[in-house]
């Protein structure tokens, strides 16, 4: 009985000892992660905006507002763990080989979203244009990545 408590007391001891030395990081990060969020949100907001009064097409507005918030989420994950003081080099490298290796092997899937892409790029019709496509025909309601959308008249 002795030897178990001594056991739950070395635990407690380590745990206290861990959240003394290591609470100011993880609340740092939380608080750089939780705030980076907002503002990356803030910031495709700002952008979607900018794009619609400069006139660019509502697609290509979304896209572009969509990619800046992914990249901005990504970098503060990154400033967020490496603030906990976890070395983000080898994740970057394991998520650059896990790329690789799901790039070739959906890589029909990705000629997809190529495509999607080619289309809001080139815009050969935009959101509103009536289309026919293989026999169906209908109004362009939103062109995604991976698929564009038409609606029954």
């Amino acid at each position: 009985m002795q030897e178990e408590l001594k056991q739950v007391e070395a635990i407690y001891q380590l745990i206290i000892e861990f959240f003394v030395q290591y609470s100011f990081q993880i609340v740092g990060a939380v608080l750089i992660f939780i705030i980076g969020f907002m503002l990356a949100g803030r910031v495709a907001k700002g952008i979607f905006n900018l794009c619609q009064r400069k006139g660019i097409d509502i697609t290509l507005s979304k896209f572009i507002a969509s990619v800046c918030r992914i990249i901005l989420v990504s970098i503060i994950t990154i400033i967020a763990l490496s603030k906990m003081g976890i070395s983000v080099a080898p994740l970057i490298a394991a998520v650059g080989a896990l790329s690789l290796g799901a790039g070739l092997a959906v890589q029909g899937l990705l000629s997809n979203y190529s495509a999607g892409l080619n289309i809001i790029l080139t815009r050969p019709f935009v959101v509103g244009d009536t289309i026919t496509v293989q026999g169906v025909t209908g109004v362009v309601k939103e062109v995604f990545l991976a698929y564009t959308l038409l609606v029954d008249e």
